[in-house]
């Protein structure tokens, strides 16, 4: 993969080592993660959240179980999901618009987890807020739990030689 802030650069080569020629791609999977010719992690966020996706339904029938206690089903949606999403998230750059995606995904998991509320006036059911799902789960967002790997994995790299 040629990268370049040119569209046009390496259009037209290919690297030959030995017999073998390797053809230009404009990306390609290593090590589970997808690296662009753009350095855009947005391909690479869409792919971890369809990732998720799949995950959190493989599991969601625990999630919304009654058998099972919230803070077990907060254990699944740590130790299960979680991984499977923030995978390779310290050499992440943020956008808004990624953070809003991952805070979507964050929301959705977490209202099937608590589930809806009754109103206590009209009885009736409806979806929690944003702020009610914060207040109820005690551990800090997705986006922050980014932030700070992104910071832990800058530091790592600052006391390197």
């Amino acid at each position: 993969m040629v990268m370049s802030r040119e569209q046009n650069a390496g259009r037209n080569h290919s690297v030959r080592i030995d017999n073998s020629t390797f053809e230009r791609v404009e990306e390609f999977k290593y090590l589970g993660t997808t690296v662009t010719n753009q350095n855009s992690i947005a391909e690479e966020i869409k792919s971890r959240l369809r990732s998720g996706n799949a995950c959190y339904h493989s599991v969601q029938n625990f999630l919304s179980s009654r058998l099972l206690s919230k803070n077990l089903k907060i254990k699944i949606y740590r130790n299960i999901i979680l991984p499977v999403v923030l995978y390779g998230c310290e050499t992440w750059s943020l956008t808004m618009r990624n953070e809003r995606k991952l805070r979507m995904f964050n929301n959705m998991v977490l209202r099937r987890i608590f589930g809806p509320r009754s109103e206590e006036v009209t009885g009736e059911w409806r979806r929690l807020h944003n702020e009610e799902l914060n207040d109820l789960y005690s551990s800090p967002n997705i986006v922050r739990v980014i932030k700070s790997r992104i910071m832990r994995w800058a530091g790592h790299v600052a006391r390197v030689g």
